[in-house]
């Protein structure tokens, strides 16, 4: 490995000293008989200059590069006010690992251009700070679970069954069977509880929608938890304490990553402290309708509701108690009002809608039989999931989370898209 400098760890403090870095030409121009490169590395940029007086063969070599060039620059470190980051390198050497002529993306690229050429969109610092975010708040998610007594479990992405809806199932042959890509973990997490009665897992989900939604993936990342001897009030207690701890480390370590997309507007980021607000969904429709929304009771909300009673919040917020025909089997039936299910969505306010799924889960054989026939499943393909209703069944509640949509609130995103390395959407599956 080179023994380099990391160009954000390069401070005015250092004047006079010699560092050598490795990175890509960022920005570049030419003044007099100077060269001026901001290089770029993981963290950050620092402004480097090559002088015809320090070192003739440095600054022809300098002269010849393009952006997005490969590079090792050396020299000596000045403190000065001017430079982006307020210190410069006076360099005497550079060493060109490959030089690019033409770089592809200029600044008026196309959106549907950026995403053709993710592959080399990816070079972007502004993209860098998006997987950065990312990353950090499922570094705090671990931290979090992990303080809190959560296991790690790692289920299949092959499945056999449907979770939320067989028309949604990517479909694939298994051998000489029939085989399906995951919509998600829960089935595998409910089997887990009865050793490890907390779990949570990290897996890609899949779902064959045609949905062109902003919101939307047919590939995502799915943070879910299941654990036993929880009820709804139990499992929406832990969803705010986990989200909460991920926005506020998110906040603490990658401060300046969210303020790129945000600047200084991140006082609902702020705000994401429990308790989070709570509504019925029956208060949600009354909300809505007083807003002049042409919503039924029974009806699901879609993003265009979502969207517009999320203007009444500045936090995230739960929405609970939903009927029971627009939700999945699994979820229990409240026992006080059997036309519902004990189910509670948390949204993102300023438009961003669900970024959370959860509910108590169907603890008795028959009840669950019942749904799983009521929804034109045959309860054959279930069975090993109904085996866990008949030998020590308990009370048992869980949720998933959509990573790509708790990072797009997080960094304002326009599309969820933007959150992944490579978006998968009904359109796209290049590169």
């Amino acid at each position: 490995m080179i023994d380099k400098v990391y160009c954000a760890d390069v401070k005015p403090d250092m004047e006079g000293k010699r560092v050598k870095l490795a990175g890509w030409v960022y920005r570049k121009r030419e003044v007099g008989k100077k060269v001026f490169i901001v290089l770029r590395d993981s963290s950050g940029i620092v402004q480097t200059i090559f002088k015809k007086e320090l070192s003739e063969k440095a600054y022809e070599e300098a002269k010849k590069v393009g952006i997005e060039s490969s590079v090792i620059i050396e020299g000596t470190v000045r403190a000065d006010p001017r430079a982006p980051t307020g210190v410069e390198v006076q360099a005497d050497k550079i060493q060109i690992i490959q030089n690019v002529d033409f770089f592809p993306i200029t600044k008026d690229a196309s959106e549907e251009f950026l995403l053709d050429v993710r592959h080399l969109h990816l070079h972007s610092p502004k993209v860098a700070a998006i997987m950065k975010v990312k990353g950090t708040l499922m570094q705090a998610a671990r931290e979090w679970l992990l303080q809190d007594g959560w296991y790690e479990v790692f289920p299949p992405i092959l499945v056999t069954g449907a979770v939320e809806g067989g028309a949604t199932l990517f479909k694939l042959k298994y051998f000489d069977k029939t085989a399906y890509l995951s919509q998600s973990a829960q089935l595998y997490l409910e089997a887990a509880i009865f050793g490890l009665e907390k779990v949570w897992s990290l897996t890609p989900s899949f779902r064959a929608e045609k949905s062109r939604t902003r919101r939307h993936l047919t590939e995502f990342w799915h943070l879910e938890l299941e654990a036993a001897w929880m009820d709804l009030w139990d499992i929406m207690k832990v969803e705010e304490e986990l989200v909460s701890y991920m926005v506020q480390r998110a906040l603490e370590l990658r401060k300046n990553e969210i303020e790129l997309y945000r600047k200084d507007d991140i006082k609902t980021l702020k705000n994401a402290v429990p308790p989070f607000p709570r509504i019925s969904y029956d208060e949600a429709i009354d909300i809505l309708q007083s807003k002049g929304v042409d919503i039924e009771w029974g009806e699901d909300m879609g993003a265009d509701e979502e969207r517009i009673l999320t203007q009444e919040f500045e936090a995230p917020f739960f929405v609970y108690g939903y009927p029971k025909g627009i939700k999945a089997f699994y979820m229990k039936e409240d026992p006080e009002d059997p036309r519902k299910v004990l189910a509670a969505d948390m949204l993102a306010p300023e438009g961003y809608g669900e970024v959370i799924g959860g509910s108590q889960r169907e603890d008795n054989y028959d009840k669950l039989v019942e749904r799983i026939i009521e929804e034109g499943m045959d309860p054959k393909n279930y069975e090993w999931y109904l085996d866990l209703r008949k030998y020590g069944s308990v009370p048992h509640s869980g949720f998933g989370l959509g990573l790509e949509r708790l990072v797009a609130w997080v960094l304002k995103l326009d599309h969820v898209r933007w959150a992944t390395l490579f978006p998968r959407t009904p359109s796209r599956l290049y590169p």
